[in-house]
């Protein structure tokens, strides 16, 4: 700590100027939209036809009212909970013993799968859309003939196994690059008293890998909470949509409708878990995006 305060001290002080105007403005860029978003939603729809920046006459709570009953927000809300939900637990489930079996442990195909884990590093989800939907929807042609319907689409488990699936290179990269940096001197300790591969991963490694756990659990959570392009084409039907996909269409709804509050309460009710999330978990966060740059 002392190295770092002294390299700081030695900072030119125009330098320091320049480091804290930029980074003034880069929260302004950030925030302004934010706080403009927050609030318009408690603006009456006859504001917005004036000066877009003056401050609300009061707080209009019938915006939140009607874009959760109106449009449906809460249904929409509790299928991306689910969805989000069922995602990080599949992926957590998955991922950790991967990362960790790949990190610690020596066989031959070793090679192969870190190498197929990199390569899905480079492959946009956006790209393989269609071919997952075609797959999906060959499985259930053959699901009707065996049971009578359908079972692969409009199915919010398999929109979240999906969600596992294309997360867990980055996921398994991460965390295998984290469980690389921890000293063996634990496991060996453990499995000189007799404890298994599965207790000594489960009781000591994972909670030394917590900080690592988080950061994953955040990025993730922010990925299948504002994921669109899947949804949409996974699910059809309207009382399975998710928040985002609810979203777009309140949006195209109100071209005509014209009801602006409405509209930035929806945005508001979408925002709103992100960034209470993020705020709950900031501090262990930086932990492990700082461990993680430090070992990986």
């Amino acid at each position: 700590m002392g190295t770092k305060k002294r390299e700081m001290d030695a900072t030119p002080k125009g330098t320091k100027i320049v480091i804290y105007l930029v980074l003034a403005l880069l929260a302004i860029i950030i925030l302004v939209p934010v706080a403009w978003v927050f609030v318009a939603s408690i603006k009456q729809n006859s504001e917005f036809y004036g000066n877009p920046w003056t401050l609300p006459q009061g707080i209009h709570y019938q915006n939140f009212i009607d874009a959760w009953q109106k449009a449906s927000m809460g249904s929409y809300m509790l299928n991306s909970v689910i969805v989000t939900a069922l995602g990080l637990l599949l992926l957590i489930v998955i991922a950790l013993p991967a990362a960790y079996v790949l990190a610690r442990f020596k066989f031959r195909s070793r090679a192969i799968w870190n190498t197929m884990f990199m390569a899905g590093l480079f492959i946009n989800v956006s790209y393989i859309v269609v071919p997952i939907f075609l797959m999906l929807n060959n499985a259930d042609a053959v699901v009707r003939k065996v049971f009578g319907g359908p079972f692969f689409l409009n199915n919010l488990f398999i929109l979240a196994l999906v969600y596992a699936s294309t997360a867990l290179p980055f996921t398994i990269y991460l965390l295998s690059g984290y469980f690389k940096g921890l000293a063996k001197d634990y496991e060996e300790a453990a499995y000189v008293d007799g404890a298994s591969y599965f207790y000594t991963m489960v009781k000591i490694i994972m909670p030394m890998a917590k900080p690592s756990i988080v950061t994953i659990i955040l990025f993730n959570f922010l990925s299948f909470w504002n994921e669109y392009i899947i949804s949409m084409t996974l699910l059809t039907k309207p009382a399975l949509k998710t928040l985002p996909v609810g979203l777009m269409n309140l949006m195209a709804a109100q071209k005509s409708a014209v009801e602006y509050g409405q509209l930035y309460a929806g945005l508001v009710i979408v925002m709103l878990p992100t960034l209470i999330l993020y705020m709950c978990v900031q501090k262990k966060l930086t932990q492990g995006m700082t461990l993680g740059g430090l070992k990986g």
